[in-house]
């Protein structure tokens, strides 16, 4: 079974950063896409960032400039780095990964990580 773990969250103050984690375990199929999801308490699932295999990566509008994802490969890992946070960014963070197993589409989720940021 695939195994998506992140790590990193904790509490910081506005103004402050975090590096979020996430490695992949297990994986028996080419990971396409790896990225970031934030869910804030009482909104919906979001997204923060994506990369692909080959680097290409999408960030949400809102976040460009504080926010940076990039990825080994090699490793599986996916990384997530948040600067200059703000109370708003409070959130679960979660890790996917998506990819393709013949004609098959997989798309697996980590359990999450709470960031939270005081003002």
């Amino acid at each position: 079974q695939v195994q998506l773990v992140e790590s990193g969250g904790g509490l910081v103050q506005a103004g402050g950063s975090l590096r979020l984690s996430c490695a992949a375990s297990r994986i028996t199929f080419n990971i396409a896409t790896m990225g970031w999801y934030r869910q804030a308490p009482g909104k919906e699932r979001e997204l923060v960032a994506t990369i692909t295999s080959g680097g290409t990566t999408n960030l949400a509008d809102s976040l460009k400039g504080r926010f940076t994802i990039s990825r080994d490969n090699a490793k599986n890992t996916v990384s997530l780095q948040m600067n200059s946070l703000k109370p708003e960014d409070t959130a679960v963070y979660y890790c996917r990964a998506v990819g393709r197993l013949g004609v098959q589409t997989l798309n697996y989720w980590g359990k999450g990580t709470l960031v939270t940021v005081s003002s």
